[in-house]
């Protein structure tokens, strides 16, 4: 008796489970997803960036499937956002749902399978390690304390340009950029200065750049599993092992270093000193703060905090190079306030309001992050009247955002008067800029350390450029034959977008009254 009623009650539901089930398969079918270009079988529209420059692939590609525009990667289905409407409503409006993480295979062997704060997984893990990062390690006072560090850097370097500037011969400013950066954060990082020939440094240097060009790289079993063996034959695997183990390595030895009582004074304070020293205090505590989770946080430190910033001076100096007479009013500007005594204190720094738009301008122009780090939607969202599924890998173009000519006037043209009477600025609040990213998984304390320390070192490393020296193009050199032609990065791992060919100019020591 009691089958034949749960047989009569399956009956009497049935129907009802059919027509919910029917209905949830219509109402998707009528859910639309953003256009897009049709893609080939199996690759979807991988072949459509051999050109390896995504920011400018993917402007062109919206430019004719619209700002909200999916793509399919393999068996990865892909959103592009490139208007700052729409990376408002998905950054700040539906922020929660776009805060997850593709779980890319370099970004898990880097950060330990997401133990750091940039690539672990959104919740409550995500949450204390962005607590570390920007109570301990990006807090304002913590950014300040590194002052005299960058003051000496910058110190050096302008010797070391004046030197230069005797031989007569062109100085690749890129370069020297690099080398700053470099520098600046294995002081901050872990306390130890190098020496240009220093064995050591050449080591972190080449450890670093591979690992920045494997964080970049292109892993076929990211976006094809089926054919992840193709990652062993080429070589990337095995790549990716070694370099991970020369970090590995590379970082331990530093650990051990800080560990010992006797280490130098330089060693107490910085970061990694920071990051011991809450390991010792959780020890006791039911968060277990390991070792994998410091050298997590030091990859963040060391892959993401090296080029930025370089990148920011170098196409500074081009775009000003390209626009003497906006180099020319920095130049008077800085050198009014300064006078003679050639020291850039932090009260004159606060009142450079065209330096100020002229870093904001290479921001716009020349972000040095053109596509965001990639983020993944933790559920189902509409957008704009399109259906984005859970997770769906969003790319952000902040290149092809902060150039729509619905935002800008001239988007094309180097101008930074046009930040003089504005108030957008670059912390994620204004979404037509964004080169730090924007809500919860942007750049951790954005509004405080990470954004005023990357634009600090710009900003006092240009102004001590500008201030001491005169710059010009070498010999036979016109402005039209300089080049703002970017290196080749690689699809949808962030990378820093640096100028192809270096930049190489004449620096003339700058003396009082010369003008």
């Amino acid at each position: 008796m009691a089958e034949w009623l749960l047989f009569f009650f399956f009956l009497l539901i049935l129907p009802f489970v059919l027509i919910f089930h029917f209905t949830k398969i219509r109402t998707q079918r009528n859910l639309r997803n953003p256009p897009g270009p049709p893609g080939l079988p199996f690759i979807g529209n991988l072949h459509q960036f051999d050109s390896l420059k995504p920011h400018i692939v993917l402007r062109n590609l919206s430019n004719k499937y619209g700002p909200l525009m999916s793509l399919r990667l393999g068996s990865r289905p892909m959103v592009v956002i490139s208007s700052a409407k729409i990376a408002k409503e998905c950054l700040k409006t539906h922020d929660l749902v776009f805060s997850g993480r593709p779980p890319l295979v370099s970004y898990q062997k880097y950060s330990n399978n997401g133990l750091d704060v940039a690539f672990s997984p959104y919740g409550e893990y995500w949450r204390e390690m962005r607590k570390v990062a920007v109570l301990h390690l990006l807090s304002v006072k913590r950014v300040e304390s590194f002052r005299p560090i960058l003051e000496d850097e910058i110190s050096s370097l302008i010797d070391k340009i004046s030197n230069l500037s005797c031989s007569c011969q062109p100085i690749n400013l890129s370069s020297l950029m690099i080398n700053l950066t470099s520098s600046l954060i294995c002081r901050i990082g872990f306390g130890k200065k190098y020496g240009e020939e220093d064995h050591e440094k050449k080591r972190f240097d080449r450890v670093l750049h591979e690992s920045q060009a494997l964080f970049a790289g292109f892993f076929v079993s990211d976006y094809l599993p089926l054919l992840s063996w193709v990652d062993k034959i080429s070589g990337m695997l095995d790549r990716l092992e070694k370099n991970s183990k020369d970090l590995d390595l590379f970082y331990q030895e530093l650990i051990d270093e800080h560990l010992n009582p006797n280490r130098p004074d330089t060693m107490k304070d910085d970061i990694l000193d920071i990051l011991i020293q809450i390991k010792h205090e959780q020890s006791s505590s039911s968060n277990v703060f390991t070792w994998d989770h410091i050298k997590a946080m030091l990859m963040n430190v060391f892959i993401a905090g090296t080029d930025t910033s370089s990148a920011l001076i170098t196409w500074a100096m081009t775009a000003m190079m390209q626009t003497p007479s906006a180099m020319k009013k920095v130049q008077s500007e800085i050198r009014d306030l300064v006078g003679k005594n050639g020291i850039i204190t932090d009260e004159i720094l606060q009142q450079l309001p065209y330096l100020d738009a002229v870093i904001k301008e290479t921001f716009r122009l020349y972000p040095p992050v053109p596509v965001l780090l990639p983020r993944e939607t933790i559920q189902d969202c509409d957008i704009e009247g399109y259906f984005v599924k859970s997770k769906t890998m969003i790319i952000i173009n902040a290149w092809a955002i902060a150039r729509d000519p619905e935002c800008w006037k001239n988007p094309e043209d180097f101008a930074p008067e046009r930040f003089l009477n504005s108030s957008v600025d670059v912390k994620g609040n204004d979404f037509q800029l964004i080169p730090f990213g924007a809500g919860r998984r942007g750049c951790p304390g954005i509004s405080l350390a990470m954004s005023t320390f990357s634009t600090s070192i710009a900003k006092i490393a240009l102004a001590y450029f500008l201030y001491s020296f005169d710059w010009e193009l070498p010999t036979g050199m016109k402005i039209e034959d300089i080049d703002v032609d970017t290196a080749r990065g690689v699809a949808f791992s962030t990378v820093t977008m640096h100028k192809k060919n270096p930049l190489c100019l004449m620096a003339k020591r700058y003396t009082i009254g010369q003008e």
